[in-house]
C-alpha cells in the first residue's frame, strides 16, 4: 500500500503555476510576470493588501501617458520656433529700428545668436525655456515671464467662468435630450445647439454688448473691474459674464450634442434595461447607471473644450477689453513682437497638452479597463 501525501495549499499553488509557466511561451511568462504580483500563500489571519495590487496599474498608466506628453512638448516647441523663423522680417532690425547701422545689427545679431545655425538657435532657445526664461519683449523690453503670467492668470479666470457655463449647460442639455429623444425639449435643444454652434464669437459678443451693457445697462462693457469700484469678487463676476457666455457659446453646442449621442447610446444597452427591469426609478437609472458610463467621455470633450476656450478668447478679450493673454497676443501680432508671440503660443499649447493629459488620467480612474490596457 503506497503511503498518501499530504497537499496543502501553498504546494497546489505552486505546482500550479510551475505548469503554467512551462506551459506558456517564454514570451507571454515575461508579459504575465511584468502584470502579475508575487503568489505566495499568507499566513492565517493576514490578508493580501488588495488596494496595492490596484494602484500599480494605474501608477504605470499615468508614468505612460506623461512618458507621452513629453516627446509632444518637444514637437510643439520645434514647430513653435519654426514657424517663428519662417515669418517675414528681422528682429535686429525691430529692436534698434531702422535708422541702425549695418555695424550695430551685425554685432546685436551675434549677441542674439541670430548668426548660428538653425539647430543651435534652437538648442539655445529651448535650454533657456526650460529654465523659464521665455526671452524679452522687442516692443515694451521687459521680460516676457513678467509680461504675460499676469496675463496668463486673467485669461484662466476668464477660460473657468466659460468652461463652468458650457460644462453645466452643456451637460444638463445633452443629458435631457439623449434620455427623451424626439421629445419637444430634445427638437428645441437641436436647433439651439446648431444655431449656436454656427455663430461667430465675435458676433456673440457684440450682440451681447450691444443688448445687455449699452441698452439694458445692466452689465459692463469692457475691463475687467471697474475704476470707480472697490476691485472685489463681485465686480470681478459682473465683467466676467458676457466675456464669459461669449466663449462658451460654441463649446456649450458641441458638449451638448455630443452628450446627447453618447447617452442616446448608452441608453439602448442591456444593463439599462435590467436596471429598468429591476423596478428602479428613472432618475436612478440615469444618475447611477448611465451618467457613470457617460463620464469618461463626457471628461475627454470637456478637456478638448479647455483647449479651445484658452485658444478661442482672444476674440473676447479683445471685444472685451480683457487684460488676459489673447489681448496680449493680439498686442503683439500687430506690433510685430515675434517673442511674446512666440511665448503665449507655446504656454497655450503646453496647458492644452497638460489638459489633456489630465483627461486620460481622470479617464483611467473612473474607468479601470482604460487603466489596465494602457498601463500594461
Amino acid at each position: 500500500m503506497g503511503s498518501s501525501r499530504q497537499y496543502t495549499p501553498k504546494s497546489v499553488c505552486h505546482a500550479l503555476w510551475s505548469f503554467i509557466r512551462s506551459a506558456l511561451p517564454r514570451t507571454s511568462v515575461q508579459k504575465v510576470l511584468s502584470t502579475s504580483y508575487p503568489l505566495t500563500y499568507p499566513a492565517p489571519g493576514i490578508h493580501p493588501s488588495k488596494e496595492a495590487h490596484e494602484r500599480q496599474p494605474m501608477i504605470r498608466y499615468v508614468v505612460g501617458r506623461l512618458l507621452t506628453a513629453l516627446p509632444v512638448l518637444c514637437g510643439v516647441s520645434l514647430v513653435i520656433f519654426t514657424m517663428q523663423k519662417l515669418l517675414p522680417g528681422d528682429a535686429a532690425m525691430a529692436i534698434l529700428g531702422p535708422q541702425a547701422t549695418a555695424q550695430e545689427l551685425t554685432a546685436l545679431r551675434a549677441e542674439l545668436g541670430l548668426d548660428q545655425p538653425l539647430h543651435v538657435q534652437y538648442w539655445r532657445w529651448f535650454s533657456k525655456v526650460l529654465h523659464g526664461d521665455l526671452g524679452r519683449s522687442i516692443q515694451l523690453r521687459v521680460r516676457i515671464t513678467e509680461l504675460i503670467l499676469p496675463k496668463f492668470k486673467n485669461t484662466m479666470i476668464l477660460a473657468a467662468g466659460a468652461l463652468t457655463i458650457c460644462v453645466t449647460a452643456g451637460l444638463l442639455i445633452g443629458a435631457l435630450s439623449g434620455t427623451r429623444p424626439n421629445s419637444l425639449f430634445d427638437r428645441v435643444g437641436i436647433v439651439c445647439t446648431i444655431v449656436g454652434a454656427s455663430m461667430p464669437g465675435f458676433w456673440v459678443g457684440l450682440v451681447l454688448m450691444y443688448i445687455f451693457a449699452l441698452k439694458c445697462k445692466l452689465l459692463p462693457s469692457t475691463g475687467m473691474y471697474d475704476l470707480r469700484g472697490d476691485g472685489g469678487l463681485l465686480d470681478l463676476l459682473r465683467h466676467l459674464i458676457l466675456p464669459a457666455i461669449t466663449s462658451s457659446v460654441v463649446a456649450t453646442a458641441i458638449i451638448s450634442r455630443l452628450v446627447r449621442s453618447t447617452f442616446l447610446e448608452i441608453m439602448q444597452h442591456d444593463y439599462i434595461k435590467t436596471a429598468r427591469a429591476k423596478g428602479l426609478s428613472e432618475r436612478t437609472v440615469i444618475s447611477v447607471h448611465a451618467l457613470k458610463n457617460a463620464l469618461p467621455t463626457f471628461v475627454n470633450i470637456v478637456a478638448l473644450q479647455m483647449g479651445y476656450l484658452l485658444g478661442g478668447s482672444l476674440f473676447s478679450e479683445v471685444i472685451f477689453s480683457w487684460p488676459g493673454m489673447g489681448f496680449q497676443l493680439y498686442s503683439s501680432i500687430a506690433a510685430r513682437d515675434i517673442p511674446v508671440v512666440q511665448a503665449c503660443v507655446l504656454l497655450t499649447a503646453t496647458v492644452f497638452t497638460l489638459a489633456n493629459l489630465a483627461s486620460d488620467v481622470i479617464q483611467g480612474m473612473v474607468n479601470p479597463r482604460i487603466r489596465v490596457s494602457g498601463g500594461s
